[in-house]
């Protein structure tokens, strides 16, 4: 008995002098789930022209992975709870490399959606595996908060990195290295994570089925029914229907987990102030987060004739406004202040930065006009995600590690799915009606200026959703963080 627990000290103190090296793992696979977001939308094109599909079928590259992944986030997080980190981190990053190498080989339309399918199941493993690693990697504060602060860079930043990959491997290579790409990241960290990442025994394993099947089937009707709401309308039978059936299906979920003795989602990991003000800041800033990836995307492309390779290159100012905040913001600014005003000051610079891009105009510079929005914009994601990162896994138990980290990564999947539909619906009602007052409405001209009103419209949205988050997460989080929990182990089970 002595000797097996002298063994488990050892590895664990060797797992914990590891715990720079694990970062950097954890890092490559949070960066290649985040890539993925983004970097596949630049292929589109040249994808379509490939395979031959048609338009009406091109958006279900994206919805497939959408789909699977939001689901199955709270599934996964529990899984690593039950079944080791270790385990559903590998068999994660495996999968995803697998799902990649079948998408990147793809000779038809059905084989693309199938990858993208599996990528987004294997990806619903691997997200909230990694981020409770980080969890239970890093538990001294100082440390802690410089982990995260580089883990909330990589999530900010993954996106509009994905945007500058993606067109240099389209434009270069082939669209089929948008996919492949994950190989690049996902094999050597699996080896990485077998070599140094330590497996612990779980106890006995409980799973909620009933919360388990209400929860999957109810952010598949929620993320479905958004993805549908841009091409169907809001009004239409199938989008109320999907809308409808998710909010009957979660009400129920709550109402299981309230009574369950082993709930899928413990309500004490999100009815904590700061960690349910994180979980909401980080769902309004993805809503909002897509007013600047979608819309710049399409008027720095459209309307200022941009390459893929430059707009990608476009958005490196805002990549490098999150990486300074959110390397810093939890090391300096959380400890003393808590959550509450990083959090809230974020949020209202998004809203400021959003307001700036709404004065894009059809022959305006990136310099005086776009840069400064990203700028800004880029300094309040980095308090936000950095912050909402830490906070929406801290002072939990850990054998709640995983959930709680699925919970951070689904507000974001749920949220980007919202904020998708929303503003494109809000952007072509803005340009339908722009049309309609215009003396030429079919000229080049007037279709230019009614699509920069329609990113001035999505713009001021964005703006709202961003000042909406600051006043909300002002109002619920506190000063005072959740110490965290002296059970939850330096090492990674």
């Amino acid at each position: 008995m002595s000797t097996a627990s002298e063994a488990s000290t050892f590895h664990d103190e060797t797992h914990h002098r590891r715990r720079w090296a694990i970062l950097a793992v954890l890092g490559l696979a949070q960066l290649m789930v985040v890539l993925d977001a983004t970097i596949v939308n630049i292929a589109l094109p040249s994808a379509q022209a490939d395979l031959g599909f048609s338009d009406s079928n091109r958006q279900w590259i994206i919805t497939a992975y959408a789909l699977a992944f939001g689901s199955l986030l709270l599934f996964g997080g529990r899984l690593s709870d039950l079944l080791g980190r270790k385990r559903v981190f590998v068999i994660g990053l495996i999968g995803f490399a697998a799902a990649s190498a079948l998408g990147g080989l793809a000779q038809d339309f059905t084989v693309l959606v199938i990858a993208r399918t599996l990528q987004g199941v294997f990806g619903a493993l691997l997200a909230p595996a990694a981020l409770s690693l980080l969890t239970t990697t890093f538990t001294d504060p100082e440390e802690r908060g410089k982990a995260f602060g580089i883990y909330g860079a990589i999530a900010g930043g993954g996106g509009a990195l994905g945007l500058l990959l993606g067109g240099i491997l389209t434009e270069y290579l082939s669209w089929r290295w948008c996919l492949w790409v994950n190989l690049i990241l996902a094999i050597p960290a699996a080896i990485a994570a077998i070599a140094m990442l330590v497996h612990h025994r779980r106890g006995k394993a409980h799973l909620d089925l009933p919360g388990t099947i209400t929860s999957v089937l109810g952010l598949l009707a929620l993320v479905y029914g958004f993805s549908r709401a841009e091409a169907d309308g809001w009004a239409s039978p199938s989008v109320m229907g999907f809308l409808a059936a998710a909010v009957i299906l979660l009400a129920l979920f709550v109402i299981i987990e309230m009574k369950v003795a082993h709930p899928l989602l413990p309500m004490r990991v999100v009815l904590d102030r700061n960690r349910g003000g994180s979980y909401l800041g980080l769902t309004l800033a993805s809503m909002a987060l897509f007013g600047v990836f979608l819309f710049l995307t399409y008027y720095l492309q459209t309307t200022l004739g941009y390459s893929p390779v430059m707009t990608g290159v476009a958005f490196l100012p805002m990549i490098f406004a999150i990486m300074l905040t959110a390397t810093t913001s939890t090391a300096l600014l959380l400890p003393r202040f808590g959550a509450r005003i990083p959090v809230t000051i974020g949020l209202a610079l998004g809203a400021v930065g959003m307001v700036l891009l709404t004065q894009l105009g059809a022959n305006t510079a990136y310099v005086t006009h776009v840069l400064p929005g990203l700028i800004v914009t880029g300094l309040g994601l980095g308090l936000v995600f950095a912050i909402s990162f830490e906070v929406g896994t801290m002072g939990v138990e850990a054998h709640d590690a995983g959930v709680a980290s699925a919970m951070v990564n689904t507000t974001q999947q749920v949220g980007g799915s919202i904020g998708t539909a929303l503003l494109s619906t809000i952007f072509a009602t803005a340009v339908a009606a722009s049309l309609t007052t215009a003396s030429s409405p079919d000229s080049p001209t007037a279709q230019a200026e009614a699509a920069v009103h329609g990113y001035s419209v999505a713009f001021w949205w964005s703006a709202l959703i961003f000042l909406v988050a600051a006043v909300v997460c002002g109002a619920v989080m506190t000063s005072t963080l959740p110490e965290n929990d002296p059970d939850v182990p330096r090492v990674v089970a």
